[in-house]
């Protein structure tokens, strides 16, 4: 039997303001002075038991073990998440919920995602071609608004473009912003929900007809596990939880521009266009490159994990950002390097951007499936599809910045379409 162990513990007051101030780094800075992959402090006003680290990520998607309700602060539900969709559900709920956007994830819907970028890519590179200067993240926003509403079913008409995709925006991009920013996030939400709420009820009515299979579609006639449909709202936010998504793979896209730009022997290895290339080199940008720091969830019992005592209730952190960059699971994890997939196994709980474990009993991210397809015909694009010079800009990006974005947004200039 394993002895008692005690938690580590961060000496001090309330981190919350360390936590804000230091980003993607926080859990890690703690757990390297600390020396341990687990380790207790105090953040959001009450104690928290933080993990990173391959054997924790499996332990924080144990769902015997842990619960997601109560455990995503409400400022991020009325931004970024929506109150009441899927991720703050457990469960028979979360899996009833959750096979509904695994139905929209199917092979058939993927490869016609993926027709669709394609579309959208060949008519925005002809746009690039007439720009002087095109702005990558700015660009990859409307397209993939575009995108995400055509797939999803949802009308969007041309003078609604960039309204709602300023509005998505501030989802997405103010998730852990406090202030003015914060509340323009949260009005965002609300008319956005209140616009595909719209959408919504007019499908049930019958004067808005989407096709079937889409997620208009799916969630205006999605029955939860009582057999009931879902509130107007409710089916509006998980909608929102398609679109939202899909609009901040902009984020990856600007990063894989930014390892093109910045790993020129990597892009030599994409010009023959091969699947697996691609597929490594995406994989890269989403392990090395931040994107969401942490999850949490709260002990749904009391248990005891390799001697160290989980009280219910105790809400749990698990890095993210500190998992990609594991020296323990990652051969040089500060280098991007897509060729350590060959000798590197991804697992359940060893590469998670979008969270662990299993897409529909675990919290895993419905749509990391598409993400990686989205990114894999966006880099096809700016890697072997055309041409194009980078001016001098500022191509840092901040490790305290949540999300970070490269500086400059990636600037391109004088894009043309390659002749083959």
């Amino acid at each position: 039997m394993q002895e008692n162990r005690t938690i580590p513990k961060v000496e001090g007051k309330s981190q919350t303001a360390n936590m804000i101030r230091e980003g993607y780094q926080f859990l890690r800075n703690r757990r390297k002075g600390l020396q341990s992959n687990i380790f207790e402090t105090h953040v959001l006003g009450e104690k928290v038991i933080c993990l990173s680290g391959e054997k924790a990520a499996e332990l924080f998607y144990d769902t015997e073990k842990f619960i997601r309700k109560g455990a995503m602060p409400k400022r991020f539900q009325e931004t970024l998440t929506g109150e009441g969709g899927v991720q703050s559900l457990d469960g028979a709920a979360h899996q009833h919920r959750k096979e509904a956007f695994m139905s929209l994830m199917s092979a058939d819907k993927i490869n016609q995602l993926k027709e669709m970028a394609r579309g959208q890519w060949e008519r925005k590179l002809s746009d690039f071609e007439k720009q002087q200067e095109v702005n990558v993240y700015k660009e990859a926003q409307e397209l993939l608004l575009r995108l995400a509403c055509q797939w999803a079913g949802v009308p969007l008409k041309e003078k609604e473009v960039q309204e709602k995709k300023e509005a998505i925006i501030q989802l997405f991009e103010s998730p852990v912003t406090l202030g003015y920013k914060q509340w323009k996030a949260k009005k965002a939400r609300q008319v956005l929900e209140t616009w595909l709420g719209g959408l919504i009820k007019s499908v049930r009515k019958g004067d808005l007809i989407p096709f079937e299979g889409t997620a208009m579609k799916v969630f205006a006639f999605h029955r939860d596990e009582n057999n009931e449909l879902l509130k107007e709202r409710i089916a509006a936010v998980e909608v929102l939880n398609i679109i939202r998504p899909i609009v901040a793979i902009s984020i990856y896209i600007a990063f894989e521009v930014h390892a093109i730009i910045q790993h020129p022997q990597e892009h030599k290895r994409l010009a023959s266009g091969d699947e697996k290339d691609l597929q490594d080199f995406v994989q890269e940008v989403r392990r090395l490159y931040p994107f969401f720091p942490f999850n949490a969830a709260r002990v749904k019992k009391d248990f005891t994990w390799e001697g160290y005592t989980f009280k219910k209730g105790t809400l749990t952190m698990l890095d993210f950002y500190g998992t990609n960059h594991d020296p323990s699971i990652w051969n040089n994890p500060e280098v991007f390097n897509p060729m350590r997939f060959k000798e590197e196994p991804i697992t359940p709980y060893n590469l998670i951007p979008q969270g662990g474990g299993e897409f529909v009993l675990n919290h895993r991210c419905a749509g990391e499936w598409a993400t990686i397809e989205v990114m894999k015909v966006s880099l096809d694009y700016f890697a072997n599809r055309m041409t194009f010079d980078v001016p001098k800009q500022d191509l840092s990006y901040s490790l305290v910045d949540i999300p970070s974005i490269p500086k400059s947004k990636i600037i391109l200039k004088n894009v043309k379409r390659k002749n083959y």
